[in-house]
């Protein structure tokens, strides 16, 4: 296992979701309604970001592909901008989406991306990611 940092490529989002994850713990509930929780840990885990381009070239949705490739052929992370992922979000938001704020979580692919044609040389790319608390 690598991983290294891989820049995504310059291609800039139409749409986005992000779920900033868990904290792992467990809940107990006692027959009377009284709850305790253990908490495993004070970092979060398990974020999602779904991002979607529409209407791109094909030559950038082949960048996304070859972004998947270079990523996964190794234990590698993806690393969010605001050129890309959290384009057209705040400096706060895209802090979040980037995982820049000492979070520890860093990006994989949780799928390999879905591209959909939408005319002779242009795409739909949809990716979704699942950021990983990774030493």
């Amino acid at each position: 296992m690598s991983g290294t940092l891989v820049s995504f490529p310059n291609v800039q989002a139409t749409s986005r979701s992000y779920s900033p994850g868990i904290y792992p713990q467990t809940e107990f509930k006692a027959l009377n309604g009284s709850t305790t929780v253990l908490r495993y840990g004070n970092k979060r885990s398990d974020a999602q970001l779904t991002v979607g381009f529409a209407n791109i070239t094909d030559e950038e949705a082949a960048l996304i592909l070859d972004n998947y490739e270079q990523v996964n052929s190794v234990w590698d992370y993806v690393m969010f901008t605001t050129n890309d992922a959290a384009d057209g979000a705040s400096d706060s938001l895209a802090t979040y989406i980037e995982e820049k704020g000492g979070s520890g979580l860093k990006w994989r692919y949780a799928s390999p991306p879905s591209v959909t044609g939408v005319v002779p040389g242009r795409s739909t790319v949809q990716c979704q990611f699942q950021a990983f608390l990774d030493p």
